[in-house]
């Protein structure tokens, strides 16, 4: 039987202790992210990328597609009201254009906050209910970061939630909530549920599924699946965010209740016994540069550093100077440093032009959270326009538009660094970001990315080591640090570490 599904997709990561706010504009210029797209160019732009509406597009379930609007932009502060109310006005008055549908499904986040709601995928869900009533099924993919609600639980009809960080399965999770949409279509009724909250935050750092214990804990979900039980996932939760569901929750569905929550059980009885193996890489900015020139000196691949609570893909403005002023002062030598966000730098390289030496005051636009700006002389040694294509396990394929970008060389004989600067914000989690501007990071000793984990998926194979520094910053990653007021009661800050409130 062929089924008449609707498709759609609003994404946002929201990290309300950043200082910018995320306005309609952003969701349609894009950046790193496609555009705002509508209609039928939904099934034109998407198919063959690695983004969940594409593997649900591209998955063989004899589905007849009907799209509406997907939204996507850089995590950032809260959603502003008028870009929410807007995008989700779109989606409903498309839905209810389309005529009778057989279901729906999402594209989201999970860790959405607009203005006015904890929860933005939860208010979503309830508008789109309000419009169409309780009986459509909803299929929802949510990225590995959700903070979700039992409201949002409740709303949805079946979900399915990447396994891997940095997600290079986020087609596959789309694919994966077809074959699961199916299901409950030919299953002919709601399915079996179940849903888990575990009960402490765990750090962001310490959530790759490349190292342990996440790759484990997400290698034994499909062996949770089976004997009624069609799907378990669970999403490690985005901890910068000052509301009250953010963690980890565990999602179960099947055909058995018992089998559903046995599962579901299971799975978090493994996140609580994995508390003790959860731990922070971080080490302070200067100390970490100090050991990548050790490392590098005997080296014959790069070392890559991190700056992870200055990571644009966790809401972070990206132009931090913490990490960018320990590699000047420890004269780091054939080093690069980017994606730095600084709209000035990268004009006044521009205006310049390539070989002139200009002085500039680089980064620092919200020292109270990443520094001052570090004033250097600099030679401008490349300017892009800022439009190429990512390469990368992640994002390979998609278009990158970051407007105008440059590599700055730091006039010290005595210090090889090159910095590259760029106009919109985009996390480093792809080379081609530095490639764009002639940085070659696999000649470079030293490559340090703004990013958390993301950029391991295509800077590690590269790299003799990667290391991770303790910078300033606006995603912070010392759960115990983050000045949380709204968490709910008996919440615990980290792994073993205090309850909430107490």
């Amino acid at each position: 039987m062929s089924y008449r599904i609707a498709v759609g997709g609003f994404q946002h990561e929201t990290n309300t202790f950043a200082p910018l706010p995320t306005p309609y504009a952003n969701f349609v210029t894009g950046g790193s992210w496609p555009p705002l797209t509508e209609g039928a160019a939904i099934l034109e732009t998407f198919p063959g990328l690695n983004l969940p509406i594409s593997g649900f597009i591209d998955a063989d379930s004899g589905f007849d597609l009907v799209p509406l609007v997907w939204a996507a932009t850089e995590p950032n502060g809260f959603v502003t009201a008028d870009a929410f109310d807007r995008i989700s006005d779109t989606l409903i008055s498309r839905l209810l254009d389309a005529g009778p549908v057989d279901a729906l499904y999402l594209d989201l986040h999970g860790a959405m906050v607009p203005e006015g709601f904890d929860d933005g995928e939860a208010e979503l869900l309830n508008r789109i209910r309000s419009a169409v009533g309780p009986d459509l099924p909803i299929a929802v993919s949510l990225d590995l970061h959700g903070n979700t609600s039992r409201t949002f639980f409740e709303l949805a009809s079946v979900v399915t939630i990447y396994r891997t960080y940095p997600h290079i399965d986020m087609a596959e999770t789309g694919a994966r909530a077809a074959s699961l949409l199916k299901t409950r279509l030919d299953h002919g009724a709601p399915l079996h549920s179940a849903w888990r909250q575990l009960d402490y935050i765990i750090p962001i750092v310490a959530q790759p599924t490349m190292r342990q214990p996440g790759g484990r804990l997400y290698g034994m979900l499909p062996g949770l699946e089976g004997d009624g039980v069609a799907s378990v996932d669970f999403a490690f939760g985005f901890p910068p965010a000052d509301i009250p569901d953010v963690g980890a929750t565990v999602f179960a569905y099947g055909t058995d209740q018992a089998a559903v929550d046995a599962a579901a059980d299971a799975m978090l009885s493994a996140l609580r016994d994995a508390e003790d193996q959860f731990r922070d890489p971080m080490t302070e900015a200067g100390e970490t540069v100090r050991r990548a020139m050790a490392i590098a000196a005997e080296a014959d691949k790069p070392v890559i550093i991190a700056d992870p609570q200055d990571n644009p893909g966790a809401g972070a403005p990206g132009d931090s100077t913490g990490l960018l002023q320990a590699l000047i002062e420890a004269k780091a030598q054939n080093a690069c440093i980017g994606m730095i966000w600084d709209p000035d730098a990268a004009a006044a390289a521009h205006a310049a032009g390539v070989g002139a030496e200009i002085d500039v005051e680089i980064g620092g636009q919200f020292p109270e959270s990443g520094g001052p700006a570090v004033a250097c002389r600099v030679r401008v040694e490349a300017l892009s326009d800022g439009n190429f294509t990512f390469t990368g396990p992640m994002f390979g394929g998609l278009k990158g538009a970051l407007g105008p970008m440059a590599a700055l060389r730091v006039i010290d004989p005595a210090c090889g660094l090159e910095i590259a600067v760029g106009t919109r914000r985009c996390q480093n989690l792809d080379q081609a970001i530095f490639r764009a501007v002639g940085i070659e990071p696999e000649e470079k000793a030293i490559v340090a990315v703004k990013s958390a984990i993301h950029f391991m998926a295509d800077y590690e194979p590269i790299s003799a080591d990667v290391l991770f520094a303790e910078a300033p910053g606006a995603n912070p990653c010392r759960i115990e640090r983050i000045p949380y007021t709204r968490l709910r009661p008996g919440v615990r800050l980290g792994p073993h570490g205090p309850v909430s409130g107490d």
